[in-house]
């Protein structure tokens, strides 16, 4: 950080070849409601207290693997996959290396299920969140539309069930 602009550093900015370490290190500090997004080139660069923005300076696809196999070493939370609805409906007509890039989604991601929100939406969802909670955003190289993958952290060792069947016994 010593070489960095006080403009970087006020931003929450970190250099690109410390960007992997930086989030080694804060997601074992992450719990439920926190949100990692892996977002493309244009994706806005978010402002507020708990956010930091990462420039990987990388490809999308690269960036996903080191983050998933960051999460799958975690024991206490778990990703849940958001995409842009609006990512379901383009083409390589519209988005050239679109087909390129949703095969290397489905090889990093073999067995997650992908929730869909409209792109405000999603914003919507990081807004909220960024008012309590830590959200770390990793900028990538990509330059197809609507191709960020968002991921809200949830408890790995607690589950829905067993919240409800917690509430239940605290009502009676």
């Amino acid at each position: 950080m010593g070489c960095m602009s006080s403009a970087d550093q006020k931003a929450g900015s970190v250099p690109k070849s410390d960007w992997g370490e930086v989030l080694s290190q804060k997601i074992p500090l992450l719990g439920h409601r926190n949100w990692i997004l892996i977002v493309d080139k244009a994706y806005p660069a978010p402002t507020g207290a708990n956010i930091l923005v990462l420039d990987s300076k990388k490809q999308m696809p690269e960036v996903l693997d080191d983050v998933v196999q960051l999460l799958n070493k975690q024991h206490h939370v778990k990703p849940i996959f958001y995409f842009d609805k609006e990512f379901d409906y383009l083409d390589d007509g519209l988005a050239p290396g679109l087909k390129e890039y949703k095969e290397s989604l489905t090889k990093l991601l073999p067995h997650i299920e992908k929730r869909s929100l409209l792109h405000e939406d999603v914003f919507g969802k990081i807004d909220k969140a960024a008012d309590l909670f830590q959200i770390i955003v990793v900028k990538t190289e990509s330059l197809i539309p609507y191709s960020s993958v968002f991921i809200e952290l949830d408890c790995k060792y607690w589950d829905a069930n067993r919240e409800k069947i917690l509430r239940e016994r605290m009502t009676r």
